[in-house]
């Protein structure tokens, strides 16, 4: 339990500084181009993905080593699920978008953006309650 205790406030706080903090501010520095913030940005959400990867499996191997509450269990599920959405639905969409970008092209908005940033709120909502329900029962 103290393992999973761990890897998840670990991603959650991953999470909270890339997706809630670096990302939002590199576009905010002083000659940072759309195509050069896009480029780091696949960079260090390429990278932190699949330390997410990592951190999930490390989860699903916690979860089924202890005895853990069905809630602890079912945050844990949810976690997993948001990102796995992220990974197969989401991010192949936004990288077809910053494709575009990089290749020199203008294209439309798109809302898989806003819908990723929507399953970062989700996925540190579960990841909150499961480091504080899993730390409940130490």
């Amino acid at each position: 339990m103290a393992v999973l205790v761990a890897v998840v406030f670990t991603w959650l706080g991953m999470v909270l500084a890339i997706s809630f903090l670096e990302a939002p501010l590199k576009f905010r520095a002083p000659d940072v181009t759309v195509r050069i913030g896009l480029g780091i940005g696949r960079l260090v959400f390429r990278a932190l993905n699949a330390v997410e990867a990592v951190f999930a499996v490390a989860l699903v191997v916690a979860v089924v080593a202890a005895r853990v509450p069905g809630a602890v269990l079912g945050t844990v599920v949810a976690a997993v699920v948001v990102l796995a959405v992220q990974l197969l639905a989401v991010r192949p969409v936004l990288n077809r978008r910053s494709d575009r970008v990089l290749a020199g092209e203008n294209p439309p908005r798109s809302r898989a953006h806003l819908v990723y940033v929507a399953t970062e709120v989700v996925k540190v909502g579960v990841l909150l309650a499961a480091g504080v329900l899993a730390l409940s029962r130490l």
